[in-house]
């Protein structure tokens, strides 16, 4: 039984998801992000770790373009081609101190996350307090859905290389235990430090930092030769480095974007509740502008301080966007929404640019969001000195569309070509988020 409650819905489409393996379970899976602390356990790291990590950093060489790799086509393929580290059980159990208690850093839906340690040349596990550490993410057994997102996590991050985006070092496939193993983030995940009681604020220098450096990480990924939707991003899923700065994790929702004239592709719903976009919920259509609506939703989490739901708030407090969406575009009610934490201490001419960036973002019609480039330039134009935080209110859907592509290329999903059919979308209602 999963650790959080879910809503469990079903969902009636016509389209297929033609020439893609569903590599998700059945079903519209929406967590409760005001009782779950984080659907996957590697953003969970205490605050107490805080003092003694930050010199266990982990530092990779730089990789180089992947679009040589082979497109995988089966399980043994994905992880052959990864160019991952095949860890053993045994390699893990002795990282981890045999996965004792005192080496646990969270836990969530797909299973727990282990602090271990291993040689930082040759990836061998070493003694704790030498090496380097890493996060270690073991999986539930009994969960078949956790092994289908645990398989789209290597294949992604086995050839998605950025600096925002978690650095995954290897996997174990051993028997019946199925691992993975990252980079260890010594300041755990933006969720925890806007949300968790006892936190320190952040300034707002750095939730401005938080937010562009996730924005880099969703534009590598839609901006790439062959695009990839994160279609799960959540304060919990970006985690941070020693100095703040973000890294997308927990890529097992990722899914290859439309090719050719394609505008969509039509999929099983699977989210967090609060953060998922509304046509995709009532659809089933998801584009990347469906990570532009839950991009804008961090946004407001970051201006609020208030969780994208939050059931003990009073009426329509408690879904973030109804509450603050009447007073993002108004300069003179923005202050009642803004993050009672930050004491006033924010320039008001930045953040009501923010409030309009997050306005479009969350724009019902997905048509008229900005793409996530365009949202990365007016963020890095208000973090330049010479804006000094004051620049007039924004308007990105003006700003020109002429994005060099990334210089990282991406392998095709291997959904594509596995399975000689698809199988039709079970059928299910829902109602829309507004």
């Amino acid at each position: 039984m999963a650790p959080f409650p879910i809503i469990a819905v079903k969902l009636i489409l016509v389209a297929w998801d033609v020439g893609l393996l569903v590599l998700l379970a059945p079903g519209f899976i929406i967590a409760d992000p005001s009782k779950v602390t984080s659907k996957t356990s590697l953003s969970s790291v205490p605050s107490t770790l805080k003092s003694n990590s930050s010199r266990s950093t982990l530092t990779l060489p730089s990789m180089k373009d992947r679009s040589e790799l082979p497109t995988p086509r089966t399980e043994g393929e994905i992880l052959s081609s990864s160019n991952l580290k095949a860890f053993s059980f045994n390699d893990l159990k002795t990282a981890t101190k045999n996965f004792r208690p005192d080496s646990l850093l969270g836990e969530g839906g797909f299973g727990h996350v282990y602090k271990g340690w291993i040689d930082e040349h040759t990836l061998a596990p070493s003694k704790p307090g030498s090496g380097m550490v890493v996060a270690v993410k073991k999986l539930k057994p009994e969960g078949f859905q956790g092994h289908k997102e645990w398989l789209t996590e290597v294949n992604y991050l086995g050839q998605l290389h950025h600096k925002n985006l978690v650095k995954l070092i290897g996997y174990c496939s051993d028997g019946d235990n199925r691992l993975l193993v990252y980079e260890f983030m010594p300041k755990g995940s933006l969720e925890n430090h806007l949300f968790r009681r006892g936190a320190d604020p952040l300034s707002w220098a750095i939730r401005l930092k938080v937010a562009i450096g996730a924005a880099r990480g969703l534009s590598f990924l839609h901006d790439a030769e062959n695009q990839v939707i994160y279609r799960d991003f959540k304060a919990s899923n970006i985690l941070l480095d020693s100095e703040f700065n973000s890294k997308l994790s927990d890529f097992g929702l990722a899914k290859a974007g439309p090719t050719g004239d394609k505008t969509h592709v039509s999929t099983q719903v699977m989210g967090t509740h609060g953060y998922a976009a509304p046509e995709y919920i009532a659809t089933g259509r998801l584009s990347a502008k469906a990570d532009v609506y839950s991009f804008g939703v961090v946004l407001l989490e970051l201006l609020t301080g208030r969780r994208a739901l939050d059931k003990s708030k009073p009426g329509i407090e408690q879904n973030l966007v109804d509450w603050a969406k009447p007073h993002l575009g108004d300069k003179r009610r923005l202050y009642r929404v803004m993050d009672t934490k930050l004491g006033g201490q924010y320039p008001k001419k930045g953040a009501h640019a923010i409030a309009n960036i997050a306005l479009q973002c969350i724009c019902n019609d997905a048509k008229m969001r900005p793409r996530m480039s365009e949202v990365l330039e007016e963020l890095e134009q208000l973090q330049d000195s010479k804006y000094n935080m004051a620049s007039p209110q924004v308007d990105i859907r003006r700003t020109s569309n002429a994005v060099p592509k990334s210089p990282m290329r991406i392998q095709p999903s291997p959904r594509r070509s596995l399975g000689a059919a698809a199988s039709p979308l079970p059928g299910y209602r829902t109602a829309k988020v507004h």
